[in-house]
């Protein structure tokens, strides 16, 4: 079984600047996962060509199970307005993350966290790149119980924020949400915190640690693939590890195989 985790920048390239499906879908084949966790994830915006760019990913992967949860509708940097509800933003640009899996989902569920109430710094890639005072966005939760070949499993997608210190309150939340889930639980995604806090707040164990950011000469790690300490002898160990160089994304992916 491998998991991964993957923080597409909406599909765009740091080569052109562009987003192209069909280098979006090579670069998700080339993964080959079973369970995929997304972050910063387009579904119709102008920018991304109005492509539901989850709905490619589990294309790429021949995945059936799938599903997109949006933070925000609008666009983070221009305009955004919170969700009202889990349906809410049809027929508008979204922008959040995503969960797709090749095994049979028993049952969903969204948990929302609220954003950080001050700006902080953030280092821009691209060109004019560089570092600009950002509003915070509310976060999201997106949880599967799947059916697999190792017995039920929880897995978690999430993306938390870039504000120091919130981003600990938000592990903290998503922790205490997955809870009411059934063991073993995996968390899969972008918590923008190196390991050592990460394994520290969260007391759940780290399945892979290697460095993903940035994605030409990755320096920190901050996307990551956690087990739950309660029942992660249910899962198969650990027999591979790596974060392949993608043609898209200032990330790496996290790919981790079990048994």
């Amino acid at each position: 079984m491998r998991l991964a985790t993957f923080n597409l920048l909406h599909g765009r390239s740091l080569t052109d600047g562009l987003v192209d499906p069909d280098r979006l879908t090579a670069a998700v084949t080339a993964l080959d996962a079973d369970v995929l966790a997304l972050q910063e994830v387009d579904r119709d915006q102008s920018r991304s060509g109005h492509l539901d760019l989850t709905a490619i990913a589990a294309r790429a992967l021949d995945a059936p199970h799938h599903r997109f949860a949006a933070a925000v509708v609008g666009t983070p940097g221009e305009g955004f307005r919170p969700l009202n509800h889990d349906d809410d933003g049809h027929g508008e640009p979204c922008y959040g993350i995503g969960l797709i899996s090749r095994y049979p989902v028993r049952t969903w569920q969204v948990t929302r966290l609220k954003p950080a109430p001050v700006r902080s710094p953030v280092y821009v890639p691209g060109p004019g790149r560089g570092l600009v005072l950002l509003h915070d966005e509310p976060r999201v939760v997106l949880a599967a119980v799947l059916d697999t070949p190792h017995g039920p499993l929880t897995a978690a997608a999430t993306h938390l924020s870039f504000v120091p210190g919130w981003n600990l309150r938000q592990l903290r939340q998503v922790v205490r949400a997955l809870r009411a889930l059934p063991a073993p639980r995996v968390l899969l995604g972008d918590l923008n915190l190196p390991a050592g806090v990460v394994r520290a707040v969260s007391g759940w164990r780290l399945l892979g640690r290697r460095p993903t950011y940035p994605s030409g000469e990755p320096r920190v790690q901050l996307d990551h693939i956690l087990a739950d300490r309660h029942a992660h002898h249910r899962l198969p160990a650990v027999t591979a590890v790596s974060t392949p160089l993608s043609t898209i994304s200032d990330h790496r992916p996290l790919l981790v195989d079990l048994g």
